[in-house]
């Protein structure tokens, strides 16, 4: 499990390994975002704890969860998480006044323009990703992230997550590996990728961890990671600041989404007192 919620365990994602995307089309292997339990259907890269690669895991970490707790994963987070925390605008599936808000998505052509993309979770999964699909809004988010500044206690004073929990998820738990340039295989849905390139970035429970104090910006020991449409946050527990911006649009790794993003988080700093 540990090697699961760490990156560790030898899983990759075909959008950034080739060599499963070969097996994956050869074996008839669907993608993950379709939501089929055959997508998990996948072999080891790497034998446990020998790296640090960005993959399928914390869709097992998902599965691992409902056999514990007899819950859909929605139904397990709506109860234990979202519920308690306030986040009324998160889940798995869509709700028509959801469907009313919902922000499209967009792709980069290669004129460098912008073009909505249809693009939407199954409704009716056969599993409910743990590493993904999850519709939700920036102050569902930011609601969670405060978690992670407040030692595991919600704006109304619940106590979601116990303090050394949270603790223990902001510190390094892969050693000597370190979080790795993530190099595309898929353009059409991620450029290259990787955070302050130079600096040395570790993986505690659930978050990158940058060691290095960022000009401008997030202190060393911040939390971060980001999702597919352009979509990253961090958290920042020596300064007590997180941030979130979600821009819906593909390829991640945007060379124009980041720069906003770099400059998004700078305002911010630069806004404190």
């Amino acid at each position: 499990m540990r090697h699961l919620i760490t990156h560790t365990a030898g899983f990759v994602y075909d959008i950034w390994n080739a060599d499963i995307g070969r097996l994956m089309e050869k074996r008839g292997i669907p993608g993950i975002i379709t939501c089929e339990n055959a997508a998990l259907a996948l072999p080891l890269i790497f034998d446990p704890g020998d790296k640090w690669d960005y993959g399928i895991n914390i869709d097992w970490v998902g599965k691992a969860v409902e056999r514990v707790s007899g819950q859909r994963l929605g139904d397990y987070f709506a109860e234990h998480l979202f519920g308690p925390i306030g986040m009324n605008d998160t889940a798995f599936k869509l709700t028509s006044g959801h469907r009313a808000r919902l922000s499209g998505m967009h792709a980069r052509g290669a004129d460098g323009a912008l073009a909505p993309i249809p693009f939407e979770m199954p409704q009716e999964p056969e599993f409910e990703m743990g590493g993904g699909g999850l519709y939700g809004t920036a102050a569902d988010y930011l609601a969670f992230e405060r978690l992670f500044l407040d030692e595991g206690r919600a704006d109304g004073g619940a106590q979601v997550v116990k303090p050394e929990t949270v603790r223990l998820m902001a510190q390094n738990a892969i050693g000597e590996l370190n979080v790795q340039l993530l190099k595309t295989a898929a353009p059409a849905y991620s450029n290259d990728a990787e955070f302050f390139p130079g600096m040395i970035k570790k993986w505690g429970l659930g978050f990158m961890i940058s060691t290095a104090q960022v000009a401008g910006g997030r202190s060393p020991g911040s939390l971060a990671w980001a999702g597919l449409g352009n979509t990253y946050f961090w958290i920042d527990p020596a300064k007590g600041v997180a941030g979130v911006i979600l821009m819906q649009l593909l390829p991640f790794a945007d060379a124009k989404a980041l720069a906003i993003f770099d400059r998004f988080e700078k305002a911010v700093y630069a806004a404190l007192p």
